[in-house]
């Protein structure tokens, strides 16, 4: 708009009709907008509550069509929310995302050194999994959320074939109680030599189901904490 009075004034003029002594320059109407898209950018940040990364998480977690505070609950408890941390099998960041997360969605493996970047590719994980697991709608949302995130943690095949072990005993495979019970049995051969189970054994499932209790936890205390 300012921009635009500024072009009328000089059109005006042009005609021979004198532009008012206040007209602005065209630089200092620059400025001025300028100034004004500065203003409306430290509106839309808004002040952080869960940590300093959390005008990226909300813009993200919107984007992605994640919730923010499940990213940030996530980040607290793959890396304390520290960027540069790296653990032995290669994951990075404070999503700590895998090289091999970064080529799935074709990004360059070294932008996972990119913090926005290594929030994106959470979130687009997120969702990925969310899509394969193939959740009823209906299913409670801690139950949801507690297998996506055991999918996130563990691999998805693991928790497809702790699903299929349950379907296949009568369990109910999208309750998380009964997901997990079927994480831990994959360590024994009865169970993950069966011909529903793909993904053979598994022996991490007390690591697992303490990350989802983690997770869960820190993200009930952030909905408490911000919108």
């Amino acid at each position: 708009m300012v921009l635009a009075t500024v072009l009328i004034a000089v059109y005006e003029s042009s005609l021979g009709q004198s532009a008012p002594i206040t007209t602005p320059t065209v630089a200092q109407a620059i400025e001025a907008d300028r100034n004004s898209n500065e203003q409306i950018t430290e509106r839309v940040e808004l002040p952080c509550i869960i940590s300093r990364f959390d005008n990226i998480m909300r813009r993200v977690g919107m984007e992605e069509g994640q919730d923010w505070r499940l990213m940030s609950a996530i980040a607290y408890s793959e890396s304390r929310f520290i960027e540069d941390l790296k653990s032995s099998q290669g994951a990075k960041g404070i999503m700590q995302i895998r090289p091999v997360v970064a080529r799935h969605f074709n990004y360059p493996v070294e932008s996972i050194n990119d913090t926005e970047t290594n929030i994106r590719l959470a979130g687009m994980l997120l969702t990925e999994l969310g899509t394969m697991l193939r959740i009823p709608a209906s299913t409670p949302i801690e139950d949801r959320l507690s297998i996506i995130l055991a999918s996130y943690n563990a691999g998805i095949g693991h928790v497809l074939d702790a699903r299929r072990l349950a379907r296949a005993e009568g369990a109910n495979p999208n309750s998380w109680a009964d997901v997990s019970r079927y994480l831990k049995l994959k360590a024994e051969p009865e169970y993950y030599e069966r011909d529903v189970v793909q993904s053979g054994k598994f022996t991490g499932s007390g690591q697992t189901i303490h990350y989802v209790g983690e997770v869960m936890g820190k993200y009930r205390q952030y909905c408490s904490l911000a919108s």
